[in-house]
């Protein structure tokens, strides 16, 4: 990366559709570094039978949210590994404030927060556009990836279909949620002088040319 020296100890913030997964790629393979997803986490803990596997399992067995300070272990402990030495890419948490805090109180500092801002009007258009072929699960979109006949998958031949948490009313209590979780962290981080916003819309090239300047220390 031209010889500068980059952020390295990651966390991606993004309203669902806002591209946090296309670019967190990217910078995987540009940096070398692990991306750390709390529901991969879970689940590699649940199939392997760890202690706090097990515990976990018991919350999501009975349908209940696994509790903060278990998925904070999972995420301190998964730090620790040789992999995440030179940095990471934290992806789903800290989700809200209490989590952030948690976070800093068991010693683990960020250096940078990237938000990728997207007005909510595109997110929408992007999430409520998603078609999928029922048959072989292909993907597609109405405006940037539509399928040649209406309705028919491309590779198989299949009906394609809105799946129900891609309508917009569900799409649009999404966001609201997000907003509402997300905006105490914004402010948090700002505070503390590590967060740089991006605009998330254009090209992705484009938008990762400037990802990547916002890590520069």
């Amino acid at each position: 990366m031209n010889g500068s020296k980059f952020a390295t100890r990651l966390m991606l913030l993004g309203a669902p559709g806002a591209g946090k997964g296309t670019q967190a790629v990217r910078l995987v393979d540009e940096l070398g570094i692990p991306q750390i997803s709390t529901g991969d986490l879970l689940r590699n803990a649940v199939a392997a039978g760890t202690a706090l596997g097990k515990e976990a399992q018991s919350y999501m067995g009975a349908g209940k949210l696994v509790p903060d300070e278990l998925v904070l272990s999972l995420v301190v402990a998964r730090l620790a590994e040789p992999d995440a030495a030179k940095g990471y890419i934290l992806d789903g948490f800290p989700r809200n404030l209490s989590q952030a805090e948690a976070l800093v109180s068991r010693g683990i500092v960020l250096d940078r927060v990237l938000s990728l801002d997207v007005p909510k009007e595109a997110l929408m258009e992007r999430l409520t556009g998603r078609r999928i072929c029922r048959a072989c699960q292909a993907s597609y979109h109405l405006s940037f990836n539509p399928t040649k006949v209406e309705g028919i998958c491309d590779r198989c031949g299949g009906e394609t279909y809105q799946r129900k948490d891609d309508s917009a009313d569900v799409i649009a209590n999404r966001l609201d949620v997000y907003e509402a979780q997300t905006a105490p962290l914004l402010d948090y981080y700002e505070k503390m002088g590590i967060l740089r916003r991006v605009n998330g819309t254009g090209s992705i090239e484009g938008i990762y040319a400037a990802l990547k300047d916002a890590l520069v220390m």
